[in-house]
């Protein structure tokens, strides 16, 4: 299985914003059944988180769902929040989350959808007034790089200013690549496809977590609230229910003072 894992990573463009952007471009089908490995279009996942964030995030500031894809979790972020902004680097991931957010299909809150690079510098400015806002931010760190995860954190600082919190989740799968594959239902026989799509056109994805969050999220600058397992869900590619669900880690903080 080794030799076609790197042939298929090898063809992965190694601009993270095209990868994501072809990858999002070429996406037919998403939910069940779908063409996306982390959509299972289930909310359980989201139902495991929702007395976190409500807990911690304060109801007046907006909430950012940051690195969106096509807005899933900002639809179910709206049936809690009144205020939620999803944005993503890809403009094809924004195109599919506004068509998929009609309003017959909206949850109830307010949602609106922005194409924004969260680790560029200034990504950040216009997207919350004064009081800053919450953040919501699922399955993005564990595939930037060291030096982005550190740039997405700077603008994470300046979205929740004074007010806000981040909750992030995140897979935190411990085995190698191998490892991880086979988890998730590829044999030496075949891989299944939204798996082997993910891995020929995007970045090789790492894990993160206790360890990883306290590097980018230093207890120095960030108050650790709370933290613990999760389960990261994925399409389910085979009739075995536990390989669609991913080891997982979240944590919620805010900025000290």
């Amino acid at each position: 299985m080794i030799p076609k894992l790197v042939r298929l990573s090898r063809s992965a463009p190694k601009d993270r914003p095209v990868a994501w952007d072809r990858y999002w471009a070429g996406i037919n089908v998403t939910g069940t059944g779908g063409e996306v490995l982390w959509d299972s279009g289930r909310d359980n996942e989201f139902l495991g988180y929702k007395e976190v964030l409500v807990r911690h995030l304060d109801p007046e500031l907006p909430v950012i769902d940051v690195g969106c894809g096509h807005g899933s979790f900002t639809r179910s972020l709206a049936g809690v929040f009144p205020d939620v902004i999803g944005v993503d680097v890809s403009p094809h991931a924004i195109n599919r989350a506004r068509t998929e957010s009609v309003p017959e299909r909206n949850s109830g809150g307010r949602v609106r959808y922005e194409v924004r690079d969260m680790t560029a510098p200034g990504a950040a400015t216009g997207l919350a007034d004064g009081r800053g806002a919450n953040v919501f931010i699922r399955g993005v760190f564990h595939v930037l790089s060291t030096d982005d995860q550190m740039a997405l954190v700077d603008n994470l600082w300046l979205l929740a200013g004074t007010r806000g919190t981040v909750f992030l989740a995140e897979t935190n799968f411990q085995g190698n690549p191998v490892d991880y594959v086979a988890h998730l239902g590829a044999t030496t026989r075949g891989i299944p496809a939204p798996l082997e799509r993910a891995i020929r056109e995007l970045p090789m994805p790492g894990h993160f977590g206790p360890a990883e969050r306290a590097r980018v999220l230093p207890e120095e600058t960030w108050e650790l609230l709370e933290d613990g397992a999760a389960a990261i869900q994925t399409n389910p590619m085979t009739d075995v229910a536990s390989q669609s669900l991913i080891p997982g880690y979240f944590a919620v903080a805010r900025p000290r003072s």
